[in-house]
């Protein structure tokens, strides 16, 4: 081991220990901190700035991670046994007597959002109605009717939402993650180096005031290393702080984002149009059978 270098190291930690709680406290006069290049500061603003818009939408976005941003926190799990026990139960009743029954299917897995609690609610509603109904066991009309459309159109709408939410987190949410984890805080990684090597600099400069003739020459040396040191983390933070703000790939992921959603909405918009032209007709036949 190197205890010169070593003994070195330890010393100049201190020394930039030092200087940062000198600074910390005012104890340090502005004309004793070296300044940075404006090019240097006017980057770290852009790039402050960047990391913040970045930050900002993804504690929104976040929630897609979690396909239950919009479930009602009140439903109760029993209410979607319920339903799927008397779906079971109708569809057994409307299949025919006799003979054995095959088991019923194992219920696929619950999934948390409000469209598919909408059509959970609708098809249990239905099933509810229709169960002492045989009219509407039937399908011939009335709300069991209208509630089974309603149902179905939740459901194209409900996995769609799945669809959405998947393709909003593989295509935008975890690149923009990576982005902030990555690019920028690589450049916010060099900034840091560049803080500790200005503060070493000016510790270097400090000590050089304060050194005795035979330390004189030993100190100016410090001070010149550290500022060639500060003059080659700066170049590096520079490259790299333009480099995240000329990034193409956070535009290319919003618009992901974007497309996910005007997928999703589409669909959505489409069988909802669709869905309600079914309960506009059902409604109109129910208002001319009360008139007749």
């Amino acid at each position: 081991m190197d205890w010169r270098q070593l003994s070195s190291s330890v010393n100049k930690g201190f020394s930039t220990s030092l200087q940062a709680t000198k600074e910390r406290l005012g104890r340090v006069g502005q004309d004793e901190i070296t300044e940075l290049p404006q090019e240097y500061k006017d980057l770290e603003a852009r790039v402050d700035a960047l990391r913040q818009a970045h930050l900002t939408l993804l504690k929104i976005t976040k929630v897609y991670e979690s396909e239950a941003y919009d479930y009602p926190s009140h439903i109760q799990e029993s209410l979607a046994e319920l339903s799927v026990s008397l779906s079971t139960r109708f569809s057994s009743a409307t299949a025919g007597g006799g003979g054995a029954k095959a088991p019923p299917e194992k219920p696929a897995p619950t999934h948390k959002t409000l469209p598919h609690a909408l059509g959970r609610a609708a098809a249990g509603a239905a099933a509810v109605l229709a169960a002492g109904d045989p009219q509407a066991q039937r399908g011939e009309g009335g709300l069991a009717a209208a509630l089974g459309i309603y149902a179905g159109g939740m459901e194209k709408v409900a996995a769609a939402r799945v669809e959405q939410d998947a393709t909003i987190r593989l295509n935008y949410l975890h690149p923009w993650q990576q982005t902030l984890t990555t690019t920028i805080a690589v450049a916010m990684k060099a900034r840091q180096a560049v803080r500790t090597s200005r503060l070493e600099l000016d510790g270097a400069k400090q000590t050089l005031k304060s050194a005795g003739a035979a330390k004189q020459e030993h100190a100016r040396l410090e001070v010149e290393n550290a500022e060639d040191d500060l003059v080659q983390k700066t170049e590096v933070a520079i490259a790299l702080m333009e480099r995240v703000l000329k990034n193409p790939e956070p535009i290319k992921h919003l618009n992901e984002l974007a497309k996910a959603q005007l997928i999703y909405f589409a669909v959505a918009a489409e069988t909802l149009s669709n869905t309600q032209a079914e309960l506009e007709e059902l409604s109109l036949a129910a208002g001319e059978e009360i008139r007749i």
